[in-house]
């Protein structure tokens, strides 16, 4: 019998210090988040990032708090209930850190008969520290508790047609009125290493400004080229100018050379070139989160005004808008159909 697994990254269980401490622990002891040995990622990560990060932390988490709970979670939910409601085979939710569990999902999957499962992380563009890292668990699970299932897992889909004309529709219906000088894409950031340690031919992804736009098979699982794609086919879709756009990425941490350029520099800089009226869309999530509702709508939103801007739009994740839903409903029905 089939299933599909939906996963998402996850969230601690309140903004509260306390829980986000484990949560972060769980999540960047991750040796495909923080990719360096063992003894010295734990040094790093329990030795001195967890001494103060949790307090920050939670205090960014309980800005964007929802009284139904962390908004990622809650949005998640939402979008599974309307797609189990659009699909004729068990669909369960999980997230890669946090709960409800990876483990928790297969077993419901399991419970209900499920030996064949599609695994689908919530991701558009295939990364180690998202897409990987989800699917590695996934096959340890199953290999100590469900021996007996089958998985099929659902590629980066940062170039379906379908998705892109979500994404598309998406933006258009939140621009429909605010006469933008600028639509910024910004990404989720990763370690430049990352890319070069993802590249299947080992000498493609040089990030010198053209590796991305020449054909190579290292696209396939290159996180960078497949951000430009993203973006690439969305402008075209729309119409939008070269000189309305361009893509950055957010959230690094200090110590790495990270993909630039970075959108809290690039922000900063806009309104002394004249762009007043700035829009941000955030491709890299399919949901709400820290990384959007905080970062880049409260966050860049103050940098951009205390720089000179005027008017900033944080356009919303597709989340569980029905179009999205419909999208990842059908993609399951034809995995079961095929």
């Amino acid at each position: 019998m089939k299933g599909a697994l939906l996963v998402n990254l996850g969230s601690p269980e309140s903004p509260d210090a306390k829980d986000v401490k484990p949560y972060l622990d769980e999540f960047l002891m991750d040796k495909y988040v923080i990719d360096v040995p063992f003894l010295l990622r734990a040094l790093l990560v329990r030795g001195i990032i967890l001494r103060k990060r949790p307090e920050k932390s939670a205090s960014a988490y309980k800005k964007i708090w929802w009284d139904e709970g962390s908004p990622l979670v809650v949005i998640s939910k939402r979008m599974h209930k309307k797609v189990v409601a659009q699909t004729d085979i068990p669909v369960s939710l999980a997230m890669r850190y946090g709960k409800p569990s990876l483990l928790s999902g297969l077993q419901e999957l399991h419970d209900q008969g499920v030996d064949e499962v599609l695994l689908f992380p919530l991701y558009p563009q295939h990364a180690m520290a998202s897409t990987v890292t989800i699917l590695v668990l996934a096959e340890e699970l199953r290999k100590k508790h469900f021996p007996n299932m089958k998985f099929t897992t659902v590629p980066a889909f940062y170039n379906q047609p379908d998705y892109i004309k979500n994404l598309a529709d998406s933006i258009k219906k939140q621009l429909d009125g605010f006469a933008y000088d600028h639509l910024l894409f910004s990404y989720h950031g990763i370690p430049e290493r990352h890319i070069r340690k993802t590249d299947v031919t080992k000498s493609h992804c040089k990030i010198d400004g053209q590796c991305c736009v020449t054909p190579s098979p290292a696209h396939e699982f290159c996180y960078r080229h497949q951000c430009y794609e993203t973006t690439r086919q969305v402008v075209e879709l729309l119409g939008i100018p070269k000189e309305k756009y361009s893509q950055t990425f957010q959230s690094r941490l200090a110590g790495d050379k990270w993909l630039e350029p970075y959108t809290d520099v690039e922000v900063d800089k806009m309104p002394a070139k004249g762009i007043k009226k700035l829009a941000v869309v955030t491709p890299a999530f399919v949901s709400d989160c820290l990384e959007t509702l905080e970062e880049i709508a409260m966050e860049a939103n103050h940098q951009f005004k205390e720089h000179g801007g005027e008017e900033f739009l944080a356009i919303p994740c597709l989340n569980d808008s029905d179009e999205w839903c419909a999208t990842v409903s059908k993609w399951i029905s034809e995995w079961v159909n095929k």
